[in-house]
């Protein structure tokens, strides 16, 4: 695993819980903290890595799977957080406080430059009060982090094409969601433009991005209710195939789990 290369580790993706770790030579972040401190210090051992060593935390909006850790982890570790103005208006009453000069308010559209990391966040379309998500760049290397929207518009599919890496959203299984406990409001809530990727929407989201760079695709956000990683997988893999996309052999997709970390790799 080279020294000077952008790394990451899903530590948690599902709609119970999201943290995902990325590191270079000179930073180490997470994006969201939806577990316990607790947990995502178990997680981030799992990996072997230090939660002390973490410096910044990225929030994309303030639904509890996404910033349950938040407020515990900015007080006891220090980290710088960001987050844009309405997520941190909307998340601060969730959370509990958080020290003023750890308040840092990253608004979508704009590029943050942190000695050898680069971070760009992008607007996204879901209910909650602004939400956004990140792409990253370190060394030639890209890696983009989007779940929790209902549609990929134009822009964000120009904001994020051709990455070396992708954690993509593949929330629901269309058949099983309509045929599931859920109430009718919660299905049509899902189904939205303001709601989540189905795994077909994110195969083909997906079709619209991948490019030549492109070798890592980490299938995130599945609902315990209304997926599974199997479905998903083989929904996800099959239209890709389909559609004459290498999988398996350009590039690789791996399932994300509610508690397990996935290995650290090097894009």
């Amino acid at each position: 695993m080279s020294e000077d290369s952008l790394k990451i580790s899903v530590l948690a993706s599902s709609s119970s819980g999201n943290v995902t770790y990325i590191e270079t030579p000179e930073h180490h972040v997470l994006v969201d903290a939806g577990m316990s401190g607790k947990k995502i210090k178990e997680s981030l051992e799992s990996i072997g890595k230090d939660i002390n060593t973490i410096d910044s935390l990225f929030v994309t909006h303030e639904h509890t799977d996404h910033i349950k850790g938040v407020g515990v982890l900015a007080r006891r570790y220090g980290l710088n957080v960001y987050a844009n103005q309405k997520t941190w208006d909307a998340m601060l009453p969730k959370i509990g406080k958080v020290p003023e000069d750890q308040i840092n308010v990253f608004q979508h559209n704009k590029v943050l430059c942190l000695d050898d990391l680069d971070v760009e966040s992008f607007a996204v379309s879901h209910d909650a009060a602004d939400p956004q998500f990140y792409k990253f760049h370190h060394n030639g290397k890209d890696f983009v982090i989007l779940t929790d929207t209902g549609y990929v518009s134009d822009r964000v599919e120009q904001t994020i094409k051709n990455a070396d890496g992708y954690l993509f959203e593949c929330n629901h299984d269309v058949e099983m969601l309509r045929n599931g406990f859920y109430p009718w409001p919660l299905k049509q809530r899902v189904l939205s433009e303001k709601g989540h990727l189905s795994n077909e929407d994110g195969a083909n989201a997906l079709m619209s991005v991948l490019g030549d760079r492109t070798k890592q695709i980490y299938l995130g956000h599945l609902s315990p209710e209304n997926n599974t990683k199997t479905v998903a997988h083989t929904a996800v893999e099959n239209i890709l195939e389909d559609n004459d996309f290498g999988v398996g052999n350009d590039f690789l997709i791996h399932d994300t789990d509610p508690k397990v970390a996935d290995p650290l790799i090097s894009l």
